[in-house]
């Protein structure tokens, strides 16, 4: 028989009390350390909803630090060419609430930012973020509302860091999980070629 949780006093059954650390960990503005971290971090979540609660979450990165901090409460986030689908952009513009996880590679802890957002097309500061002689597309300006860490667990049970738990081979490669899923009119040896050796050059055009 399937139980389903459908009050807070139910999950907190479940779950039990969180200690006092636990409970009072977050913060509403950056510590030098959380700047350390964010300087450290070449990769991170961000997560949001639209108006109608429909979620989605993106996955951002680029040379460490490339999140920058505007002040002790604002940081800035690149966006670089893509897909141009901005599933999240366009949640940002329904709903400003937003969260990010921010990860360095062999931490098995992260940092939590939680905030509003707002989408910037251009600011002096767009210097800052030139990579490889390419500005950003445009900025996700987040207002910080909480700051805290995270604890190590999920990435301890996982062994996300462990290379001898590595599987990259476990499916096909991307062409031809796009060929079998998306059913696109490219070729296969066209999928190959546009997401071979070339594909890397072309991340910032």
């Amino acid at each position: 028989m399937t139980v389903e949780i459908t009050s807070h006093e139910q999950l907190r059954e479940v779950l039990g009390v969180p200690n006092a650390r636990a409970a009072n960990k977050e913060r509403p503005r950056l510590h030098e350390r959380d700047r350390q971290w964010l300087d450290a971090s070449p990769f991170c979540l961000m997560a949001t909803a639209g108006a109608d609660g429909s979620c989605d979450v993106s996955p951002k990165g680029d040379p460490a630090g490339f999140a920058l901090v505007l002040d002790d409460t604002t940081i800035a986030l690149p966006e670089r060419p893509g897909n141009k689908r901005g599933d999240g952009y366009r949640n940002i513009l329904d709903n400003p609430h937003i969260g990010l996880l921010f990860m360095i590679p062999g931490r098995t802890d992260t940092l939590r930012i939680n905030g509003r957002a707002r989408l910037v097309s251009d600011a002096p500061w767009f210097d800052d973020m030139v990579i490889k002689g390419h500005r950003p597309v445009l900025a996700v300006v987040v207002e910080i509302e909480q700051i805290f860490y995270h604890c190590a667990k999920a990435f301890l049970r996982s062994a996300l860091w462990q290379p001898e738990t590595w599987q990259p081979d476990a499916l096909p490669s991307r062409a031809r999980l796009i060929k079998e899923v998306e059913a696109p009119v490219e070729s296969l040896e066209d999928l190959e070629r546009h997401y071979g050796p070339e594909y890397a050059k072309k991340i910032y055009v």
